[in-house]
């Protein structure tokens, strides 16, 4: 993975993504997508006890997490690209993460299905969220990812981001309290969240749903059209 010069800041929260390189599927099956999952909750620890991820079922529960990295407040997984919204708790927290990450599942990846070579894209794009509204704007888009990709008509039944651990249907690894707090309960997230499903849909569909990227291609910005 290429050196990204962002300066991340303590306490503040980026939108992060990347996807395949060449614009390649990144994910082919559900076991791709658990090893992704288990190793965000696992490198997000600054000093993780190394074990298999074959026994990780009962040795994650052991791991002391009193000295994170990052906080992930929301993520989703897409074929061939991912979307975190995550808060810098250490200095370098979010570089070292996403270094440890995307360097871990791309071995993984490699040995399984047979092939060498860089998985994602050099850098990843990262965003710094500047209010609760964009804070809010993001969280949404990021969960609508499935829906308006056609993956999915029921966000509920997507298993690959954080939509189900934000409406209580299972449990997770995400620091949801930043977001929620700002509705009274998960049921009025996720009115915010699909009360503007279809119309991201057809902005989708048109071609308009895009985050503007900045001449020198390692700034985005998450700007979404549609209001709160």
């Amino acid at each position: 993975m290429a050196y990204h010069q962002t300066i991340f800041a303590n306490q503040q929260i980026y939108h992060i993504f990347n996807r395949g390189v060449e614009k390649r599927t990144t994910f082919l099956d559900k076991r791709d997508y658990r090893r992704f999952l288990d190793s965000m909750d696992y490198y997000r620890i600054k000093n993780p006890t190394r074990f298999s991820f074959k026994k990780r079922s009962t040795l994650i529960e052991n791991v002391t997490i009193d000295t994170p990295l990052v906080e992930i407040l929301s993520f989703c997984l897409m074929p061939n690209h991912f979307h975190l919204l995550l808060r810098q708790i250490e200095e370098k927290g979010i570089t070292n993460f996403i270094s440890k990450l995307s360097n871990s599942y791309t071995r993984y990846f490699n040995v399984r299905h047979k092939r060498v070579g860089p998985l994602f894209q050099g850098t990843f794009k990262a965003v710094r969220v500047e209010d609760d509204e964009q804070l809010l704007h993001v969280s949404r888009y990021i969960h609508l990812n499935p829906y308006v990709g056609y993956l999915t008509k029921n966000l509920r039944t997507y298993p690959h981001s954080s939509y189900r651990e934000f409406l209580g249907m299972e449990k997770g690894f995400c620091q949801k309290k930043t977001i929620l707090d700002f509705f009274e309960s998960p049921t009025h997230y996720e009115t915010f969240v699909l009360n503007q499903a279809d119309y991201a849909k057809s902005l989708k569909d048109a071609g308009k749903l895009l985050l503007d990227v900045v001449d020198d291609g390692a700034k985005v910005s998450p700007r979404i059209t549609w209001k709160v």
